[in-house]
């Protein structure tokens, strides 16, 4: 049985298993997939350590996307602009292929939601792997302006490299009471923790705000505090986790499942 997992730190949380034993059943798959705890500072042993057990490929999280594009052999066009890899496969010729399915799974879920990017201001929470694979799809729907926002200006200037529209600056931005954005976006992994962004309340106010992470209910901490303070619409980001998981099955197996159902039998048992 071909042997597929997710990997992060921590991971107990993912619902990643869930999906692609769903998406294999639906298929007809003869595969198994689980988690896969990799210590903060072993990326590399652990992948090999896979690879060699037979892992046929990864889905791979938090922190571990920027080490995961460096691993890749090969990577698809959407990683190589992103800088990022979430999926990973190892193929029968040795080589190890990067994919970031992180993107087309998220605006599946703005789409899915009825959200609409053109001519809006987005507002990106973290400089990390998880907004290096969402910002060009963003840009791909013509928004305004995309400002993204990191404790370490240099991290967000890292990625400005590669999309040169992208505005950039930190938390201390974020304080004054005449700035608001149409969209906000925490790609900071701060609500698996229970942790909220340091920035204005008052930016909420009126804004679609989308938590790519999600726990084990369907709002965080993060999503929770954006209704409070007068968001007009709130997601987590359970959505774009199956949307992304359905491109990486199709990368692995060449079948494409459908999102739909799994999403629901997924908000169904959290």
């Amino acid at each position: 049985m071909d042997k597929y997992a997710v990997l992060g730190n921590p991971i107990n949380h993912s619902r990643s298993p869930f999906i692609h034993t769903m998406f294999a059943e639906t298929t007809l798959q003869n595969m198994e997939y689980g988690r896969l705890l990799c210590p903060l500072d072993d990326f590399k042993n652990t992948v090999d350590n896979f690879r060699r057990e037979g892992g046929k490929g990864l889905n791979v999280t938090v922190p571990f996307k920027e080490q995961a594009y460096a691993y890749a052999d090969t990577l698809t066009d959407r990683a190589s602009k992103a800088g990022a890899v979430n999926t990973i496969k190892f193929c029968d010729d040795g080589t190890v292929v990067g994919d970031n399915t992180d993107g087309a799974g998220f605006i599946y879920d703005i789409k899915r939601l009825g959200w609409n990017f053109a001519g809006k201001r987005i507002l990106i929470l973290g400089a990390g792997g998880a907004a290096r694979g969402i910002i060009g799809p963003i840009l791909d729907e013509s928004p305004e302006e995309i400002l993204l926002v990191n404790r370490t200006l240099e991290k967000a200037q890292l990625i400005q490299k590669n999309f040169s529209q992208l505005k950039v600056a930190t938390y201390e931005s974020l304080t004054g009471d005449d700035i608001s954005y149409d969209v906000i976006i925490n790609a900071t992994s701060l609500s698996l923790s229970g942790q909220l962004p340091q920035m204005n309340d008052s930016l909420y106010k009126g804004a679609l705000v989308y938590d790519l992470m999600y726990g084990k209910t369907d709002t965080t901490v993060f999503t929770e505090y954006a209704k409070e303070h007068g968001a007009t619409q709130v997601s987590d980001g359970l959505g774009m986790l199956v949307g992304q998981a359905a491109l990486s099955f199709n990368l692995w197996r060449g079948v494409s499942p459908d999102p739909a159902p799994v999403l629901k039998a997924l908000r169904e048992i959290l």
